[in-house]
């Protein structure tokens, strides 16, 4: 199975999918959603893999999406993309086998998103992690409104999305954003050993646990609130001040 923008590898009942755009630090483009969606059915397919571990190629684990790919859409295209952006994420919530999210470097915007869908997340102290959304009028999707608060709490979420501050890896352990955080070249050995732990265990357990974990949120369902997310972030980029905060946004990058 040939991939262009991501690294796919099966050992020991372990998946790995990498994300491999290292030179625009993982940034999400439409080639890597469909390279992950494929892998992404194939390690559902196989019953021999009990384990998902994702990461990324080089300083990112992903900086979100590609903005070369959003600056000339239509709000037609961009509901589309926002659309199949939000069943990406539901899928990987949904997942019945147990995903670890392997952050090594960068995860912002819909990266940070995908490592909040999985189960579990190990970070590198390093690794900077955050929301950058409201830097550049858009919103977050994801289900990040309802994951980030059940891990975090509404406060620290809050904080955290309205200022659109990143925070490294231990402070992302430090207040339960990360299950831990650990040195960057121990990074992947860390994240292994613990997938070989769960891999030990019963997948029907696991898929039963998961499913009783996504019945045990709160009131109002994960399926309306990312149908609103969608309207926000469409209600966001659809401003005079879009365009112009992404300027802003890529002259402090390049600074």
């Amino acid at each position: 199975m040939d991939f262009e923008c991501i690294i796919y590898e099966k050992q020991d009942h372990i998946a790995i999918i990498k994300l491999n755009r290292p030179k625009v630090l993982n940034a999400m483009n439409k080639q890597l959603w469909n390279d992950f969606q494929k892998a992404l059915d194939d390690v559902k397919a196989d019953p021999a893999i009990k384990v998902l571990i994702i990461t990324g190629q080089g300083r990112a684990f992903s900086t979100g999406a590609d903005l070369k790919d959003s600056k000339d859409r239509s709000l037609e295209d961009y509901r589309d993309y926002l659309v199949a952006l939000q069943e990406a994420s539901r899928k990987i919530i949904r997942f019945e086998k147990p995903t670890i999210a392997a952050i090594n470097g960068y995860a912002l915007g819909s990266g940070y998103e995908l490592a909040l869908a999985c189960d579990i997340r190990i970070a590198a102290e390093e690794a900077q992690i955050g929301s950058p959304e409201a830097r550049v009028t858009s919103s977050v999707t994801g289900g990040a409104m309802r994951l980030v608060q059940d891990l975090i709490g509404p406060a620290k979420a809050r904080e955290l999305l309205f200022t659109a501050e990143y925070i490294d890896g231990r402070e992302a352990a430090a207040i339960g954003l990360v299950n831990k955080a650990v040195p960057l070249d121990s990074l992947m050995d860390e994240t292994y050993a613990m997938a070989k732990k769960i891999a030990e265990n019963s997948s029907f357990s696991i898929k039963m646990i998961k499913k009783g974990f996504l019945m045990a949120q709160g009131e109002v369902s994960l399926e309306a609130l990312m149908d609103y997310e969608v309207e926000a972030c469409l209600a966001c980029v659809s401003t005079k001040e879009r365009q112009e905060s992404l300027k802003d946004f890529e002259s402090r990058k390049e600074k």
